[in-house]
């Protein structure tokens, strides 16, 4: 499934490759400057989400705010899978080294590649995510590093969704970090320096 996409070439072949999954009305290059801050040496890979929701793109539907259509977003989350797998032929990068950094609804198509495909992802950045859905056996995450950031007063994403996602996660074997903000849903510049140091730490 093709996408709507920017590529840009690193100048380390050392670090992954960056996979920047925009919020709701937002676009391939939304997150660009989140690149710079985390790994400004990697490639990195803006996509854009093929749903229209008002005008808006987003990389799911939902049948209402926080009410994910679920059988869309496993639909969804295999089309991003295979496009990745087009994408790192395509551009000549490591399949198996792709760090998601996520916002929101891009936070959460990021989860739902650790929830449905093991490998999908090397680790992911979540910036105030939900649990993608719920009942379901996660393959092994054994030692993938996650980071959540999460809001104290978010009213999108309670401060229980996100401690439900690290449980999850987690209990997969995922090394899960929780960061935590005294703020809503809005991106901090304090949330992307944790997950930058973060960043640092695990994979550079």
């Amino acid at each position: 499934m093709e996408h709507t996409h920017i590529y840009r070439q690193g100048t380390s072949p050392e670090a992954p490759t960056l996979l920047l999954l925009h919020g709701t009305g937002g676009n391939e290059q939304d997150l660009l400057p989140l690149a710079e801050m985390i790994s400004p040496t990697s490639n990195v890979l803006g996509v854009r989400g093929n749903v229209l929701e008002n005008g808006m793109p987003r990389f799911f539907r939902r049948l209402a705010e926080g009410v994910f259509d679920l059988e869309d977003l496993v639909k969804r989350t295999h089309d991003l899978n295979e496009f990745l797998n087009w994408a790192a032929a395509e551009y000549d990068f490591d399949r198996s080294r792709i760090v998601a950094v996520g916002y929101s609804n891009g936070a959460n198509i990021a989860a739902s590649l650790l929830f449905h495909e093991g490998d999908a992802l090397q680790g992911a950045i979540l910036h105030h995510p939900m649990v993608p859905l719920r009942d379901k056996t996660l393959p092994d995450l054994t030692g993938v590093p996650v980071f959540i950031a999460a809001g104290r007063r978010d009213p999108m994403c309670t401060p229980q969704e996100s401690e439900d996602l690290n449980e999850l996660l987690s209990g997969a074997g995922a090394d899960v970090k929780l960061h935590w903000e005294n703020g809503g849903h809005q991106l901090s510049r304090a949330e992307v320096g944790m997950a930058a140091a973060w960043f640092k730490e695990k994979f550079l």
